[in-house]
């Protein structure tokens, strides 16, 4: 088998973006390994959301890092067709009285202190940008009008094809059954198609990212969860200009969006169904949850409460302890990296993601810094914990 410089392990938004940024850096001789095809594992359940806005400031930072490269994203490229299908709506967030009003207001000073325009907006001004919700009862409201949601899917296959110009080789339909280790390195990995050798090897597998502990005994700390995607359709238009709400007032915190005439694309960002085993297939919804659900969004978007389910399918984040994901080398064993427990948050954070995690496996300083990302911090108890309590909105 031929020997390459890194081999990466996934070729959904993390990985490709991984690929890319080795060839960028100069190190073109990448293999990429996918068990199916590029884009087509939770990639393709992303509701493609966009924005900086976190309480935890190391994503603030990754997520800075990343807009910028969707904002320029053919250029970055160097393709001129490529796409990340970005639409700039902006991002409304709201607080009402209550638990999660300071670290709201400690989240956006934040952002600002970062750079960020965020624009703090009374329920009037709120209103003009989203007139279809009701924002009586917030008492704290911040918009982000750099911001918005693109298609994941475009994202994954762009940075593939830029990888492939550069000479990065992907091989889908292949999946690693082990990492192979000589003399107490990272060797290269066997798969369904044989050995191939490599130094380095950047394992994000997302969901299966316990492969890492099965292969090598290193305690991995992910499991797989799934979430429900409602696509609404009410009675009145939810534009591609009007913004994308985060309603903290809400008891699943929902993220909603225009996903196209009458319909709103609607989710839970708390705890889902933890799974036992990593499962990409669909998951059952049950009339339950909609109903629960719909109640909630009736509460903020009053006409919807006449509003029919359009469409449904389920997602699965790959989720840590604290929600938030390990980033770069794995001290325990010379050659192997990872990028796993995205939480969520994976496709928003993709472009710098993969960027760092590349300068890590060439030994480079990296973008932004990812050490409290280590592996390490589980034992140590410096956890990157959201204000906002367990979810995706960390």
């Amino acid at each position: 088998m031929k020997s390459y410089d890194a081999i990466v392990i996934g070729a959904g938004v993390i990985g490709t973006s991984v690929a890319y940024h080795l060839a960028r850096l100069g190190c073109t001789n990448v293999l990429v390994l996918d068990r199916t095809q590029i884009g087509a594992g939770t990639t393709s359940q992303s509701s493609g959301i966009l924005r900086t806005h976190y309480s935890v400031i190391e994503n603030v930072r990754l997520a800075q890092a990343s807009w910028r490269i969707f904002n320029d994203f053919s250029n970055y490229l160097q393709d001129e067709d490529a796409s990340a299908g970005l639409v700039k709506s902006g991002y409304l967030i709201a607080a009402p009285e209550g638990a999660k009003l300071s670290p709201l207001r400690a989240a956006l000073e934040a952002q600002r202190a970062q750079g960020i325009q965020v624009d703090l907006l009374d329920a009037h001004q709120a209103a003009s940008l989203l007139p279809i919700a009701r924002f009586d009862d917030a008492a704290l409201i911040g918009y982000e009008p750099e911001a918005g949601f693109a298609d994941a899917y475009l994202v994954a296959t762009s940075f593939a094809r830029a990888a492939r110009r550069l000479g990065v080789k992907i091989k889908e339909g292949v999946e690693v059954h082990k990492l192979i280790v000589e003399n107490g390195r990272v060797a290269g990995v066997e798969t369904s198609e044989g050995r191939f050798d490599a130094p380095t090897v950047i394992s994000v597998q997302n969901i299966w990212s316990t492969d890492i502990e099965r292969w090598t005994g290193i305690a991995s700390p992910v499991k797989a969860e799934r979430h429900a995607v409602l696509a609404l359709e009410g009675p009145e238009a939810y534009t591609f200009k009007m913004p994308v709400y985060k309603d903290l007032g809400s008891p699943g915190m929902l993220y909603c969006r225009s996903y196209g005439g009458n319909q709103m694309l609607v989710s839970e960002g708390i705890v889902g169904e933890t799974l036992a085993a990593p499962d990409n297939e669909q998951g059952d919804i049950s009339m339950d949850y909609m109903v629960e659900v719909g109640e909630q969004v009736a509460e903020r978007f009053p006409s919807f409460e006449t509003a029919g389910v359009a469409s449904s399918w389920t997602g699965v984040y790959d989720v840590t302890p604290d929600w938030n994901p390990v980033l770069g080398r794995l001290p325990e064993l010379p050659g192997l990296v990872v990028g796993y427990g995205f939480s969520g948050h994976g496709f928003k954070l993709s472009p710098a993601v993969g960027l760092v995690l590349a300068q890590s496996a060439l030994g480079l300083k990296t973008e932004v810094d990812i050490e409290p990302y280590a592996l390490e911090r589980f034992r140590t108890g410096g956890l990157l914990t959201g204000k906002y309590g367990l979810g995706a909105v960390s």
